[in-house]
């Protein structure tokens, strides 16, 4: 390259490397003028999807995975970021006695995830009320970070 060239281009690398080390800001730094976002509610419906993908609200019964299954739920809270329920927990891992007597247990929703204008819960977790009384097999069931199916919109 002929000099005068490669002076150019040291001086235009030069101005360039200036421009992105200054920033356009101001000689004090960064200024933020007004209230900083807030995080739009959740307007509209809130679900939660049992394990066949069926949307519910507030339901009584829900099927969370194949073998947590959880009935005569009472809802403390629903719609919010989380989501709680007492009520009776069973499934295969538990029969055939828990087919009379389910177990108590408390469901967490959390994960709220809006959509355009309706909200899913996207996790579950199950506290047994008493993990003591529950059986042995009740060891492989995931109670806890249960992934709930959210529709695409």
């Amino acid at each position: 390259m002929p000099p005068p060239f490669r002076t150019a281009v040291a001086v235009c690398g030069t101005a360039l490397a200036a421009v992105f080390m200054g920033g356009c800001g101001e000689p004090d730094g960064l200024r933020v003028e007004g209230s900083a976002l807030r995080p739009s509610k959740v307007t509209g419906p809130v679900y939660l999807a049992d394990a066949t993908g069926q949307p519910l609200q507030r339901p009584t019964h829900v099927g969370l995975t194949e073998y947590v299954t959880l009935a005569e739920l009472d809802w403390k809270d629903w719609g919010g970021p989380t989501a709680r329920a007492t009520g009776r927990l069973s499934g295969e891992w538990c029969l055939p006695a828990c087919a009379k007597r389910p177990y108590a247990a408390t469901l967490t929703l959390s994960g709220l995830e809006r959509q355009d204008r309706l909200a899913y819960y996207r996790r579950a977790a199950v506290e047994p009320g008493d993990p003591e009384e529950l059986p042995a097999a009740a060891v492989n069931v995931q109670f806890q970070g249960i992934r709930l199916s959210v529709p695409e919109f």
